[in-house]
């Protein structure tokens, strides 16, 4: 064998034709790994990348002999190929497998033509024949010589043979009905036995490959006395059946030969004749009794077929032949074998039912109704088995998946074949379940609430939100954001900041309850997926109150430096009120209780104050032993802690009129006498100049001046309205200013106004304090208007009533007597006009004398 040679002989001889799209290659065998068979991706129409993108797969039942390479579409040879081992004696030899192409699924079947190569050279069954022939045999006697065999086909077989030239023997070639060669020696000149005892041949089987290959026996003749009849079989050909998986030792069939010659010329034994390796190594044959038993493992599939040549020899070496069939049974001894053949891994969770998931293959190596397979599916899985080509399964999904609820999946695929006893096979897909960002973050809770108290640091965690994604990995990674928003008109994140990762709310800044008690904020849990998918949530900020507030006392007005002057009348009795402290705290709930107390008393024994009201009381009944001026120091402490107080003074002037108050007399005189004078020059020479013209724009004004309500009466205790700071009352209703007092008290507003007020005492016929309260309107009223007019106008009244004044009541002496009656406090005048124990209310902008001029005019006297 020259295989260097054989090596520049590989060349490929295929040839592709399509039958129902079926491929169809010939190669030779013992070609070299990696040696290109052909293109399949050429010869089927298709792109290169095709295969890759449609998964292309190649199956065998048995070896694997080549593969496609997907980057070019060429089918290789990947192992040796030996025609003899595959085939043996069948003439024609084919490989085949099948190429799947998914997305669609696609079945090409692809036929591999196994051409012979002459590797193998011809062989005699053994090495030296020998032959015993009487010396009496007739010229043309013929005998016939084993048969060498060769593992080649066709060409490459034995084509003949070549006997060594000798004086006594000529080769004649014969040819059996099944095609095969054998050789018979024909006895050309008689023996001489005493002449020659011993022959020696030489006989060379020669095979029709290029290069020939021939193989060589040696034949040994011996001459004997007359031998005159070959053994005879009693058949020509014998034929045998045998179960796969025969036990060893079991019986075949027995061969018989009979012999008509007598004594050692009869005596017949049996030999193998022309056998393959195999066969030799699967039976046995008992040279004396001719019976074949079987010495290997018989396997079906491994060959269903045997022919073993067996020759009959006498005692002087007078032979015969027959030839044995021995055909093998299918025995159900092959379980089916499930293959995954292709398998999409991991699934998205967000596949449509029905999408194909992997591809089944099942194979039984058994024949007929023994290979014929059913399979099908464990229950309880979303997924089902469809026949699709020949034994291929599609495995699809038969409803939607969740990852969320099952992860993976084992699925148990069961196959059974048609035999008897059957035998079946299980088979486990793994499917793993790919997660699709398919749920947004969960939270916790469907709200939050956070309590914070009031002043607190900055960085003070309030609270912490979660959310729980079933998803994975990134798409069950959250993040939390704060969403845009405003609180107090400020951006919600100049309050709070939430921390992206743990959820943990923090506070940016201090908060004040006074300010603002409560809000709310949004919060946002993103996760990471794509597209992201959100959800939001609320959380409550609650601000709990901090006693940071001092009491604020609204009455009496704690600070000024002004004269603060309650009357209280001589006759007054024990439990009388005779003022109320008013106060307000900017605290709630228990922070903003307050308690009155008197710490300091000009008499102790006489007044006293409600721990909770603050309204101040006499204790017993005022005598005339008792000081007029009462001087009393309260005190005002919330509930809070701790506690915080403040104080206030409350001066008491026990009389019933303020002119037996000297102090007042005199400071009235000394401020305003001055200060009168020059205003009444002034004014009389203003009336005389101008009295004709004031009196017409007096009577026009009269008729065309809209008449503007005057408030004069506040109610019964007469607090401005701008004395109350803002937010002294608790969302709740606990604040500080919870009821409505009216006192039988006289008092005074203090400096904070340019305004004064004299309050009557309660009765029940006190007007609310939206609505206007207004005089009795006296006769110069009702000629001039509401003295609460414009400025200009109100100048006009004043002159007018000036020159009426000096007119009518000339008398210095008179207007002196008067002083008495009005007070002057700095640049406001006190007028005490005691009618029925009335008090009226007087209100300017203008100087106070013009007002005293009025009164001192409208008075009865």
């Amino acid at each position: 064998l020259n295989w260097s040679r054989l090596g520049l002989c590989v060349f490929l001889f295929f040839g592709l034709h399509f039958v129902h799209g079926d491929l169809s290659y010939s190669v030779q065998e013992e070609i070299e790994r990696g040696s290109v068979i052909g293109n399949i991706a050429k010869d089927l129409g298709l792109d290169v990348g095709i295969l890759s993108t449609r998964k292309a797969i190649k199956t065998e039942n048995e070896r694997r002999y080549c593969d496609v390479s997907l980057r070019s579409g060429e089918l290789i040879v990947s192992e040796r190929i030996d025609r003899e081992e595959q085939c043996g004696e069948k003439p024609s030899c084919v490989l085949k497998f099948e190429l799947i192409l998914e997305s669609p699924l696609e079945l090409h079947l692809v036929s591999l033509q196994i051409q012979d190569v002459n590797d193998n050279a011809p062989r005699f069954p053994s090495e030296i024949i020998k032959l015993e022939i009487s010396e009496s045999a007739d010229k043309g006697a013929r005998y016939r010589v084993d048969a060498a065999h060769d593992d080649d086909v066709g060409q490459n077989a034995i084509q003949t043979y070549r006997l060594q030239p000798n004086g006594h023997f000529v080769l004649n070639v014969q040819t059996t009905n099944a095609g095969s060669q054998y050789s018979v020696l024909i006895l050309d000149k008689e023996l001489d036995r005493e002449a020659q005892q011993n022959i020696k041949l030489l006989l060379t089987a020669l095979d029709g490959g290029s290069p020939q290959r021939s193989g060589t026996v040696a034949i040994n003749v011996i001459v004997l006395d007359a031998n005159d009849n070959a053994p005879v079989f009693s058949q020509a050909v014998y034929e045998a059946s045998l179960p796969e998986n025969a036990p060893l030792k079991t019986h075949v069939i027995t061969v018989s030969a009979t012999d008509a010659d007598e004594g050692v010329n009869g005596d017949v034994t049996y030999g193998l004749g022309r056998i393959t390796e195999k066969s030799n190594s699967l039976f046995s044959l008992d040279g004396q009794t001719g019976e074949i038993i079987v010495s290997g493992v018989i396997d079906f599939e491994d060959g269903p077929k045997y022919e073993i040549f067996v020759k009959a020899q006498d005692g002087y070496g007078l032979s015969s032949d027959t030839k044995v069939i021995i055909s093998i049974t299918d025995v159900n001894d092959n379980a089916p074998v499930i293959s995954l053949k292709s398998s999409t891994n991991p699934v998205p969770e967000n596949v449509s039912p029905g999408t194909e998931v992997g591809l089944i293959n099942v194979q039984d190596r058994d024949s007929e109704k023994n290979r014929k397979v059913r399979c099908s599916l464990q229950k309880h899985v979303p997924f089902k088995l469809i026949p699709s080509i020949k034994n291929y399964y599609s495995l699809v999904t038969t409803e939607k998946l969740d990852r969320e609820l099952v992860s993976e999946y084992n699925v148990t695929i069961n196959a059974i074949d048609e035999g008897s006893p059957p035998l079946s096979s299980v088979k486990v897909v793994h499917i793993s379940i790919a997660d699709v960002n398919d749920n947004p973050p969960v939270f916790e809770e469907q709200s939050y609430s956070s309590y914070v108290p009031e002043n607190n640091k900055p960085g003070h965690s309030l609270c912490s939100v979660k959310a729980h994604d079933p998803d994975w990995r990134q798409n069950g990674t959250v993040i939390y954001s704060l969403l845009p928003g405003e609180v107090n008109g400020a951006p919600v994140s100049s309050y709070l900041s939430v921390n992206g990762d743990t959820g943990v709310i923090q506070s940016v800044r201090l908060f004040d309850y006074e300010q603002f008690r409560s809000f709310k904020v949004y919060v946002m849990a993103r996760d990471n997926g794509s597209p992201p998918l959100s959800s939001n949530v609320t959380v409550s900020v609650f601000i709990t109150d901090v006693n940071d507030n001092t009491p604020q006392i609204l009455y009496p007005a704690p600070e000024g430096n002004f004269f603060m002057t309650e009357l209280v009348p001589k006759d007054a009795q024990g439990g009388s009120l005779v003022s109320k402290v008013i106060a307000v705290d900017g605290d709630s709930g228990q922070n903003a209780w307050l308690s009155y107390q008197i710490i300091k008393s000009t008499d102790p024994g006489l007044f006293k104050i409600d721990l909770h009201s603050g309204e101040i009381k006499t204790q017993r009944d005022i005598s005339d032993s008792d000081n007029m001026k009462q001087n009393i120091v309260v005190a005002v402490k919330d509930n809070g802690q701790p506690s915080l107080s403040a104080t206030c003074s409350m001066f008491l002037l026990i009389s019933d009129n303020l002119a037996e108050v000297p102090e007042l007399k005199d400071m009235a005189y000394e401020e305003s006498s001055s200060k009168l004078t020059s205003y009444l020059i002034i004014a009389l020479v203003s009336v005389s100049t101008f009295f004709l013209t004031f009196i017409i724009i007096i009577l026009g004004l009269r008729f065309c001046q809209r008449r503007k309500p005057r408030l004069l009466f506040d109610g019964a205790v007469a607090i401005p309205s701008s004395y109350l700071p803002p937010n002294y009352a608790d969302v709740d209703g606990t604040g500080t200013l919870r009821s409505t007092y009216n006192y039988d008290a006289y008092l005074t507003t203090g400096s904070r106004t340019s305004d004064f007020k004299f309050v009557t005492s309660y009765n029940d016929n006190t007007l609310p304090a939206d609505q206007t309260l207004r005089k009795n309107p006296t006769d110069l009223e009702e000629v001039f208007g509401d003295i609460d007019s414009s400025p200009e106008v109100k100048t006009i009244h004043i002159c007018v009533i000036t020159a009426s004044l000096i007119l009518f009541r000339s008398s210095r002496k008179k207007l002196s007597s008067l002083r008495s009656k009005y007070f002057v406090f700095g640049d406001r005048v006190v007028i005490g006009q005691y009618i029925q124990r009335n008090t009226f209310t007087v209100t300017s902008n203008i100087p106070s004398v013009f007002y005293a001029v009025f009164f001192v005019l409208s008075s009865p006297f």
